[in-house]
């Protein structure tokens, strides 16, 4: 899982910089179904499976080298496509228009609603087909056929697509370095007193830009690099503009709020692997029919599937009404509810496994139901809601266009994190308790839990989540959303580039005939004869110009009524 989150990086880098999200993700998508497919195949050859002799040697080198390359396909295109896949969702709305920004939101409420259904198929009906039947090459094959059907559907609607073709002169890499390189060679030059003293190209001198930022005071080191150079030409890597210097500061803003989501995610995998653990010491029937213990993240799934169109529904309508936020409340506030939600799951998880153990050491043939890890599951289903939608609206909304597919891949580069560093975490608190306890043993050691301290290590790490809390509630006051300039690049209707002369209104003599005064442009093939201009001076009265006049050598047309007048300047331009 770590690896397959990890590897997002990779789809997210190549759909910003040389085929489009869309591409990426049919070329991702392949390769996992191919993974699936060579996975299917070892499980269902015999020949390809190895010897039953509980020993590592057994595993002859080609079944593994071929076991090891498919989970590496398959993790490859799994990152790939959660790298590309959400950020090509999220190209078909416009934030801009305010109906589509609502979209927005709604979109990846229902891209987690669809991934956790998608879940609940796989950790039921596929886990009863590899575990109570024994026919694990029924689960992956099933995997793969609904793999393969998921991405031609994707394939087939691409006529509907917004689709962004990426710019090699937009790739991330080459955009960030460009400023990091120019802010050190500048390091010695002071900065403008005023940043609109700094460089930025307008969208009339670049038609390609697809947005502008605005200037933000944080790291102003950065700003250095968009200081014009006085003495060399203005090249890529001699000076930057600013909404370049402002990508980057963004995604500088973003790590902190990246890192203090790592904690979460940490605890989200102790959850998923000693839960299952705790399962197996654990009264596992419903009824009739014996649950299997690899089916228990069906409970946090479950809870998901219900609240996600409950929180659609009726939160964010409700919430709307008071913040006038498109998404109810703002990305960074859902992540908090999540952060703080998830340091109650581990709570509680400590407070059961003191519950199943007891009652354990008192009569171990009468263990407590599974379902009492429905409490801790379900808490952190709904921190999950909040947190992971969260991340990825943030993510997402906050970077630059040009990077959008990579930044969504922090959401799970988070995830990888957190699993990487579950690993670490178990190893470091066994080493240090085994020293410190009277038993020289750690607080999780073996397999057997019951002689175990799990419930230590749960309360630890929601000890763990409230410190994190506290510094997540640092880092996102401290952030500054993104801003973009206004557009000012279209011209006023009258553009005078003289001196502008003052006009008086004047009643319009033709109101009560009901003429027609519709401003129309004037084409001009010739040049007009230059005549005399009889005129009050401005200072006193309107100005009346006479057709085929002209005021400072522009050639102007004057409609009966009040004055309209029109320069060369702006006749190209199209009149209010």
């Amino acid at each position: 899982m770590g690896s397959t989150f990890l590897l997002s990086l990779i789809g997210g880098f190549i759909s910003d910089t040389f085929i489009s999200r869309f591409t990426t993700s049919i070329i991702f998508g392949f390769i996992e179904v191919l993974g699936l497919a060579l996975v299917t195949i070892q499980a269902y050859s015999k020949d390809l499976q190895p010897a039953y002799c509980g020993k590592p040697t057994c595993i002859d080198g080609s079944k593994a080298v071929m076991f090891y390359f498919s989970l590496g396909l398959l993790a490859l295109g799994a990152g790939g496509v959660k790298g590309a896949l959400p950020a090509l969702g999220g190209d078909q709305f416009d934030h801009k228009d305010p109906k589509e920004a609502k979209a927005l939101a709604r979109y990846f409420n229902w891209l987690l609603l669809s991934t956790t259904l998608g879940a609940c198929v796989g950790v039921t009906g596929i886990v009863y087909l590899t575990t109570e039947k024994h026919k694990w090459y029924w689960g992956f094959f099933i995997s793969t056929v609904a793999t393969f059907i998921g991405f031609t559907v994707l394939a087939l609607g691409k006529p509907f697509y917004r689709l962004r073709e990426p710019k090699m002169a937009d790739s991330p890499i080459i955009r960030i370095t460009q400023v990091i390189v120019v802010a050190i060679n500048n390091s010695k030059l002071a900065l403008p007193d005023s940043p609109d003293e700094l460089y930025e190209i307008s969208k009339t001198e670049n038609d390609f830009r697809e947005e502008i930022i605005s200037h933000t005071n944080q790291f102003r080191f950065l700003d250095k690099a968009a200081i014009v150079p006085k003495d060399s030409k203005t090249t890529l890597w001699t000076v930057c503009t600013v909404t370049q210097v402002e990508e980057v500061k963004i995604l500088t803003r973003m790590l902190p709020i990246l890192f203090s989501t790592v904690i979460m995610n940490t605890c989200l995998a102790q959850l998923q692997t000693f839960s299952v653990m705790q399962g197996n010491f654990m009264d596992r029937k419903l009824g009739n029919f014996n649950v299997p213990a690899a089916s228990i993240p069906i409970i946090p799934l479950v809870f998901m599937s219900i609240l996600v169109p409950i929180y659609e529904f009726f939160f964010v309508p409700f919430a709307r009404k008071i913040t006038k936020h498109p998404s109810g409340i703002t990305q960074l506030q859902r992540v908090g509810v999540g952060l703080v939600l998830s340091a109650i799951s581990m709570a509680i998880a400590g407070i059961v496994e003191v519950k199943r153990r007891d009652q354990a050491h008192r009569d171990i043939m009468k263990p407590i139901s599974l379902f009492w890890l429905s409490f801790q599951y379900g808490i952190f289903g709904i921190a999950d809601m909040f947190t992971l939608v969260g991340l990825l609206e943030f993510f997402y909304r906050e970077a630059p266009i040009g990077m959008r597919s990579l930044s969504t891949s922090f959401t799970w580069l988070t995830l990888s994190f957190g699993y990487f560093l579950s690993t670490v975490f178990v190893n470091i608190i066994n080493a240090i308790t085994k020293r410190t306890s009277s038993s020289k043993q750690g607080w999780i050691h073996g397999l057997d839990l019951n002689s175990s301290h799990l419930n230590l290590f749960y309360w630890f790490l929601a000890i763990l989540s409230c410190l994190n809390f506290l510094n997540y509630l640092y880092w996102a006051s401290w952030y500054k959303y993104k801003t973009e300039e206004p557009d000012h690049s279209e011209p006023k209707a009258i553009d005078m580039t003289t001196e502008q002369l003052p006009v008086e209104e004047v009643p319009d003599p033709t109101e009560a005939k009901g003429e027609d005064l519709s401003i129309k442009p004037l084409v001009a093939e010739e040049e007009p004869e230059h005549t005399e201009a009889t005129a009050k001076d401005s200072s006193t009265g309107p100005l009346l110009v006479e057709e085929g006049s002209t005021v400072d050598g522009g050639v102007t047309e004057v409609h009966e009524g009040p004055s309209s007048v029109q320069t060369e300047d702006s006749k190209q331009q199209p009149t209010s």
